[in-house]
């Protein structure tokens, strides 16, 4: 089981060195990657989803507990233990979600009669509309389908460390996935415009110019910030429900459901 990763500093989109030498991100912490569009999350995320060694456009070098990851770790399906959560969740397999999850699962070795029935019954958990093991793949919303990607990342792909990218549209529940990778020791790293994730992660990292910019501790202020967020998402969500049922809009009631 890997510990850490280290980021070797590259360079920013002018060629000129990050304004840093390292950074270190341990299991059990959740990070997020903040900045405009365009200032280089998607490439950060990327650099740590391939364990870049200095091949790619930033240049950065990743390692693995101090150590530079073999060609196993960085290109072995079977023995990556990092596993990434983009935005495009196009499947082009018209499989089952059990025969989907099945696959995957024999892949690893894995036979736990329980195991497909935990994943679906977690996934549940991270979206209001509810997976069914007799659904097509292909038949899933962008937010089915990403809840159930989670499921599968965290019990069958069992992997330490969980990159996402950009999930704020994905029509799932943030609060219920950011409480139970806290309690999982996973490192778990969201490239976000989303203040409702940024604010409940311990450090974000802020692009500008394609470089690390600096890595800002969360604070006493972004807990503050946070129940003032937390409370509009709620309203939000609240009003969504109304609209979805037909319902008079009340703008004024207070809602106390978890986004």
């Amino acid at each position: 089981m890997k510990k850490q990763i280290t980021i070797y500093a590259g360079v920013d989109k002018n060629g000129q060195k990050e304004p840093y030498d390292h950074i270190t991100l341990k299991l059990g912490e959740v990070i997020s990657i903040v900045g405009h569009t365009g200032s280089g999350k998607t490439m950060l995320i990327s650099d740590i989803e391939q364990l870049s060694q200095k091949d790619s456009a930033s240049g950065r070098m990743i390692m693995i507990d101090d150590e530079i990851p073999d060609y196993e770790d960085r290109f072995n399906p079977e023995k990556k233990q990092i596993a990434m959560i983009t935005q495009n969740t196009k499947c082009v397999s018209d499989l089952g979600v059990e025969e989907f999850l099945r696959i995957h699962a024999a892949s690893r070795n894995l036979s736990d009669e329980t195991l497909i029935d935990r994943v679906i019954a977690l996934a549940n958990k991270f979206t209001g509309e509810s997976v069914s093991k007799n659904a097509k793949v292909t038949e899933l919303s962008g937010g089915q389908t990403r809840a159930l990607l989670f499921a599968d990342a965290i019990l069958i792909g069992a992997s330490p460390i969980i990159l996402v990218d950009e999930i704020e549209n994905a029509g799932i529940n943030k609060t219920e996935i950011l409480k139970y990778v806290k309690t999982d020791n996973k490192l778990v790293i969201f490239a976000t415009h989303d203040p409702s994730i940024v604010l409940q992660t311990e450090k974000r990292i802020l692009m500008k110019g394609g470089a690390i910019s600096q890595v800002i501790t969360h604070t006493e202020a972004d807990k503050e910030a946070l129940e003032v967020v937390l409370q509009a998402d709620r309203t939000i969500k609240r009003l969504q429900e109304q609209i979805r049922n037909g319902e008079a809009i009340n703008p004024k009631e207070n809602g106390d459901s978890e986004v």
